[in-house]
């Protein structure tokens, strides 16, 4: 389904093999906390995908848990921004915003986080929304002025 999805909305997304399950569950013990259901469907599929000139639309599962607990743990980070813990990232824009869930609500969409304002905010309905918005956009900043809805 998604990289059916993923294809129809953008014909050159690139995908990859399956994650297995193995890894799937490395990255929940990693991380101590679930993955969303849909996130983890989509990795059962495809472990990342790739999207306009080589996006990374939905990182690999090694991917998410090496930045986040990165995110979680960098003493830098823990002066210069809000904690991350609430955050689960799973893709980011090339630019150094990062796309999430957040932890305690996965269901409540997507949301950004802007690395240069250390604003988050919603800008999706869900993972199915999150990637028919950036596979058909037109830039990597297609979230930019979108309202706390994700429209």
């Amino acid at each position: 389904m998604w990289i059916e999805l993923a294809t129809g909305l953008f014909p050159e997304a690139e995908s990859a093999p399956p994650a297995d399950r193995a890894a799937l569950d490395e990255v929940e013990r990693g991380l101590g906390q679930s993955l969303p259901a849909e996130l983890r469907a989509l990795l059962t599929e495809t472990d990342g995908l790739l999207g306009h000139l080589s996006l990374d639309v939905v990182w690999t599962a090694g991917r998410i848990l090496a930045d986040n607990q990165a995110f979680r743990t960098n003493e830098d980070f823990a002066e210069l921004y809000a904690p991350f813990d609430g955050l689960l990232f799973f893709g980011d824009n090339g630019g150094g915003d990062q796309f999430a869930f957040v932890t305690d609500a996965p269901h409540d969409g997507v949301y950004v986080w802007e690395h240069e304002t250390d604003t988050r905010r919603r800008v999706a309905d869900g993972l199915e929304d999150y990637l028919r918005r950036i596979l058909t956009a037109d830039g990597d900043d297609w979230y930019a002025g979108d309202d706390e809805s994700g429209h």
